[in-house]
């Protein structure tokens, strides 16, 4: 699919988890993939309790995280703040593990009414600002979305 897409001439943005390091790679040596977004759900510590499952293969992240550190694609990391499941302190260890990042955004929860569990809300805008500030002693930039 990412093949045709490029054929036609369109640019590519990949959305992930970074549970795939392999495939990622790939699809960035190819040229498949012009620009990557990847979800960072929590500390590593807390990434079961957060991804809601104990199958979490954190090395795979790290491989994620390590291999767009690089720079070989442009990309962002983000990571969707909850009151439940964030602390400041969770934010500044993130921000540790990506330190230099190009980009960080600190993404505030928003119920869609489509959740699959229930039980997360929202930290306060001053919260967020305050976590953002302390993240971006270790990346380029950071911001809330």
């Amino acid at each position: 699919f990412l093949r045709r897409i490029k054929a036609l001439g369109f640019a590519t943005k990949l959305d992930t988890n970074g549970c795939c390091p392999t495939l990622l790679r790939s699809l960035v040596t190819e040229g498949l993939v012009d620009f990557v977004a990847m979800d960072i759900k929590n500390s590593l510590e807390k990434y079961p309790k957060t991804a809601g499952t104990d199958r979490v293969n954190t090395q795979d992240i790290e491989e994620s995280i390590d291999f767009l550190l690089l720079g070989r694609v442009p990309y962002e990391f983000r990571t969707t703040v909850t009151a439940e499941l964030h602390t400041t302190q969770d934010i500044v260890s993130i921000a540790r593990r990506i330190e230099g990042a190009d980009k960080y955004f600190l993404q505030n929860f928003k119920d869609s009414g489509d959740l699959v569990g229930q039980g997360n809300s929202p930290v306060s805008e001053e919260n967020l600002a305050e976590m953002c500030t302390f993240a971006k002693k270790y990346v380029k930039y950071c911001e809330k979305r």
